[in-house]
């Protein structure tokens, strides 16, 4: 998103290899966002963001200074490769105007996992069960 004053609402983006959403306008806000990431990556190496495990399903660029989302979820089920791993679900610089509220990542049955929420924020999915991990607010 390039535009700045946009407001997006049930945001649904789904099985895009890189990053899904990339926002680069000012104030911009998102009401429900829901991602799955591509299911089908064969490995890690498929998936790898240089020195980071996987690209953000939701990125706010670091020049944004003013941004907020409510109420976005993540999850994976990487049911080629069950082992890959992803370093967040959401990406956003840590500035004062920029927020998020009710985020979550969540891995479908342990096919897959996540490390955190968002940048190194929240606690990783882990298991075979489906249990979400939860970041009420950022920063």
């Amino acid at each position: 998103m390039n535009g700045d004053d946009v407001l997006a609402t049930g945001l649904f983006v789904e099985h895009f290899n890189k990053y899904d959403v990339e926002w680069y306008g000012e104030r911009g806000r998102t009401i429900f966002f829901q991602n799955e990431k591509a299911y089908d990556a064969p490995n890690q190496e498929a998936i790898q963001n240089g020195d980071t495990k996987g690209y953000a399903a939701y990125r706010v660029d670091d020049s944004v200074e003013q941004h907020e989302g409510w109420g976005m979820g993540s999850y994976c089920y990487y049911n080629v490769d069950p082992t890959i791993v992803q370093g967040h679900g959401f990406k956003a610089p840590v500035k004062p105007g920029v927020k998020f509220h009710s985020l979550l990542v969540v891995s479908l049955g342990g096919n897959g996992q996540y490390e955190h929420v968002i940048n190194e924020v929240g606690s990783p999915t882990s298991g075979t069960e489906t249990v979400p991990s939860q970041v009420v607010n950022f920063p």
